[in-house]
């Protein structure tokens, strides 16, 4: 993709501001616009220059709020003497609006650089509007929504931004241990415990393991989500898949390699621009060198696989790219399609393993 290049949306998205409107999209739609599904390292990079050259920038940033949260598209004004004094939440004003825009604390007052901070509003679980329940409702039906969604705790609430405590099965319980009567929930809440959507997500982490959840608020004030061990646990388990798959695919490919080889051979495939590393093992190598190893098809012959080689090499550089993108650790994830190829692919070398492993059968 060309660095000049801008998407026809973004043009016209420049054309509504200079009307006086203010467009809204999500950071999904722009990041579709770039021809991606999901941000990463390069698309971030493309689209801040994109606007740039617009003049154009977002409220939230879009790089680090939810990804199918809403962002609006403002001119770019960078902070001057006076701005500079002002506290994280400010007003800003367009040129072509009246309208004020609401500069959130963990905004970056410039878009020049990427936000290295892994927040909490860029996770999908802490954009689940939580049930509640009020103070006053009896006690049985907050049991009854908790039974029927499975759930260990309620936030108590008397609007979206107002929150008054948390009804739990722990909370419940301890009062009924030493004979206290709850009939309505108000007597059997806890303190709650909140974070921002704009906080560390892993400074969140450790109040969840304090509190066991914690509610989320976002810009506007309002109570967006809940986090609970499960919800992290889940999530850091999506996260950590392609990572341990990766990792399997490694090892496969190095075992189809470890004794095949000489050094001599081996440093043959070292990255030419990084002359004098040594390399002593199959280990030493990177997983491009592993594919310029065995691209060679004399080289090859000495795998003794009975497959494609041209297919098999296509299919590692697949798996290069998809891991230089998970390496980049994103909250988000990979996408479902670079997933399942990474799923297929170990798939086929725990196969491969196994044919290779068999010992003949044995013919009368």
């Amino acid at each position: 993709m060309s660095s000049e290049w801008i998407p026809q949306e973004l043009l016209e998205i420049q054309g509504k501001i200079s009307r006086g409107e203010r467009p809204v999209t999500t950071v999904r739609e722009l990041v579709s616009w770039f021809g991606y599904k999901r941000r990463g390292p390069w698309v971030v990079g493309w689209i801040r220059q994109a606007l740039r050259k617009l003049g154009l920038s977002t409220v939230p940033d879009f790089d680090w709020t939810y990804l199918d949260g809403p962002i609006t598209f403002i001119i770019h004004e960078p902070p001057g003497d006076n701005q500079s004094q002002a506290s994280p939440t400010m007003e800003k004003e367009s040129s072509h609006s009246a309208d004020a825009f609401i500069l959130t604390p963990g905004q970056p007052k410039e878009s020049g650089a990427p936000d290295p901070t892994f927040r909490i509003g860029r996770l999908e679980i802490a954009h689940r509007r939580p049930i509640s329940v009020s103070p006053d409702a009896p006690v049985q039906q907050a049991v009854h929504l908790m039974l029927k969604n499975d759930y260990s705790q309620l936030p108590v609430m008397t609007s979206d931004r107002e929150v008054k405590g948390l009804f739990s099965w722990k909370a419940f319980g301890s009062r009924c241990s030493q004979g206290q009567q709850c009939t309505y929930v108000r007597e059997a809440m806890d303190d709650s415990h909140e974070v921002s959507t704009d906080d560390s997500l892993f400074g969140a982490i450790s109040l969840i393991q304090r509190y066991d959840c914690v509610l989320v608020r976002d810009s506007t004030n309002r109570i967006v989500g809940i986090l609970t061990p499960y919800d992290i646990s889940a999530t850091f388990g999506q996260l950590a898949e392609p990572f341990l798959v990766l990792g399997e695919i490694e090892n496969h490919i190095r075992d189809l390699i470890r004794g095949r080889f000489t050094k001599d051979e081996l440093a043959l495939a070292r990255d030419p621009g990084d002359p004098t590393r040594l390399v002593g093992d199959v280990t030493d190598l990177t997983f491009g060198e592993y594919m310029r190893l065995i691209e060679n098809p004399e080289r090859w012959g000495k795998l003794g696989l009975q497959i494609d080689r041209v297919l098999f090499i296509k299919d590692l550089d697949e798996i290069r790219r998809i891991r230089n993108d998970v390496m980049h650790f994103d909250p988000e994830g990979i996408d479902d399609r670079d997933l399942k190829t990474l799923r297929d692919h170990v798939g086929f070398l725990q196969r491969l393993r196994k044919l290779k492993q068999e010992k003949p059968s044995r013919h009368e």
